[in-house]
């Protein structure tokens, strides 16, 4: 009698175990470690983001599955160490959700995202390191983990009252720029695009989703450009390239 098929998910755990199988496996997969694996996985978030932002669900499938894949990886190696495996991720995760939706699997009365965030504080404060600011993970990126670590001091207290405080420190933290030695001139662009966070946070405007989509645009009128110059606008003139960028922008516009 055959056996029954085994569960996608059981058979991808069975592809990695046979990767990292020190005598069989590959060389590359055996080698790694979870910090040697975590820019991957970073890199898949990402792709996984690009392929909902540009609405391409075949492209979707593949990217889940590479970052499905990466937590397979990491749950591989730390079974490796005793530590835990995909079971004990995916138990942890569903504990969380129920936990943290007690309106739903509970005897709450009602939930929401005031709900949410209040047992996440209490999540936070029953750990030793329970500072309003732990807990924002450091592998984030910049612009992310700035406005991470602005909500959380805002919890607290520490904030502006309204736009208008964060907008005059970016004034402020320009001119410290324009003055600042050459040696300083990389920590005070730094606080100036902290302050630039900090006011898009009052603005209600998510800075990492904004400035990927001016990355986008930027990405998209250029090509646009280098088509209607026929290919490459190196070496010409500034005032050509400007000339091109504007007409770009114009029928974008008017399309």
């Amino acid at each position: 009698m055959s056996q029954p098929a085994p569960s996608a998910i059981t058979r991808l755990r069975s592809v990695m175990s046979r990767l990292r199988d020190p005598v069989r496996g590959c060389e590359w997969d055996v080698q790694q470690t979870f910090e040697t694996i975590a820019p991957y996985t970073i890199e898949e978030a990402y792709e996984v983001a690009d392929a909902c932002a540009r609405h391409d669900l075949g492209d979707l499938k593949d990217e889940l599955g590479d970052l499905l894949l990466q937590v397979v990886f990491h749950s591989r190696i730390a079974e490796e160490q005793g530590a835990f495996d995909f079971d004990d991720v995916a138990t942890a995760i569903s504990d969380k959700m129920e936990r943290r939706h007690p309106h739903i699997f509970g005897n709450a009365d009602e939930g929401g995202h005031h709900l949410w965030e209040t047992i996440k504080a209490q999540e936070r404060a029953a750990k030793a390191d329970g500072g309003a600011l732990s807990g924002v993970a450091l592998g984030l990126p910049a612009l992310l983990r700035a406005e991470k670590l602005q909500k959380r001091a805002s919890r607290v207290g520490f904030d502006w009252p309204d736009a208008a405080g964060p907008r005059a420190k970016i004034d402020e933290e320009l001119d410290e720029v324009a003055a600042a030695a050459t040696c300083d001139r990389a920590e005070e662009v730094g606080d100036l695009l902290f302050a630039v966070v900090n006011w898009a946070r009052h603005l209600g405007v998510d800075a990492e989703a904004a400035l990927r989509q001016a990355n986008m645009k930027f990405e998209r009128r250029f090509v646009a450009m280098e088509v209607a110059a026929g290919g490459s606008i190196a070496g010409r003139a500034l005032s050509d390239q400007e000339e091109l960028w504007l007409a770009v922008k114009q029928q974008e516009k008017a399309g």
